[in-house]
């Protein structure tokens, strides 16, 4: 196998970005980096010749990407068996005000991860999930809860899917007028947009000695959301 191929997502009409390739990305690194600085994600499938598109939390395990739900949901009811399936993460990084409606835009990161989803059905791989599901975002976190009972385990559906495809889309020019343009005397401006974290709120019936956790200490007031999420991920599964 070449070295770009362990390195990198293969290319083809699927997930070959089609408007601007220059702004596309298929390396491990820049997809992963992208999945593991977001929370929510969108799952768009199939069922029944209808198109469907749920949003979920979701997580990364290597080129393996986990998102739950109850299992009373369509979504995961057919996905059992190896449902085609794209799940995609957007960060807005700003709004883009241009001298003219062709040329406002907005500057992003995204991708789009292509595979076939399939529903846990192994006990011990599904508990696993769920600690993950948790652990992912707060490491460590679920070893000081009370343990799932049997009934909310069973309500619960894991879905995995292997990467087999994938793609990331980044634009990050910002404000970019037609030469001509700049003489026309229309205000114009780049807006940034960013994700911050609020001061954590306590839950007022905290029994007397329990405190915050050093844990979540990433998840402080001000910080930019996807900083903690990266740093989590890190501490959950022991990168960098």
């Amino acid at each position: 196998m070449s070295e770009q191929g362990l390195t990198s997502y293969p290319v083809d009409a699927v997930n070959r970005v089609k408007r601007r390739h220059d702004r596309g990305h298929y390396d491990h690194a820049t997809v992963h980096a992208l999945l593991d600085t977001a929370a929510l994600c969108h799952v768009a499938y199939v069922v029944d010749g209808l198109p469907y598109c749920t949003p979920t939390l979701y997580w990364r395990e290597g080129q393996t990407l986990y998102w739950h739900g109850s299992s009373a949901s369509r979504m995961l009811r057919n996905q059992s068996e190896g449902q085609a399936a794209c799940l995609t993460v957007t960060h807005l990084d700003s709004l883009v005000l241009a001298r003219c409606g062709f040329n406002h835009s907005a500057d992003y990161r995204s991708v789009m991860a292509f595979g076939h989803a399939r529903l846990i059905e192994d006990q011990t791989e599904k508990e696993r999930a769920l600690v993950m599901m948790v652990d992912r975002f707060f490491p460590d976190r679920t070893a000081t809860l009370r343990p799932s009972t049997t009934q909310e385990i069973k309500a619960t559906a894991v879905v995995a899917m292997n990467i087999e495809k994938a793609s990331a889309k980044i634009r990050s020019k910002g404000l970019a007028d037609d030469d001509e343009d700049y003489a026309f005397p229309t205000y114009a401006e780049r807006i940034p947009v960013r994700t911050v974290i609020g001061a954590p709120e306590q839950c007022d019936r905290l029994l007397p000695g329990v405190t915050r956790p050093a844990t979540l200490a990433g998840f402080s007031a001000g910080r930019l959301l996807e900083h903690a999420l990266t740093e989590a991920y890190a501490m959950s599964y022991r990168t960098g």
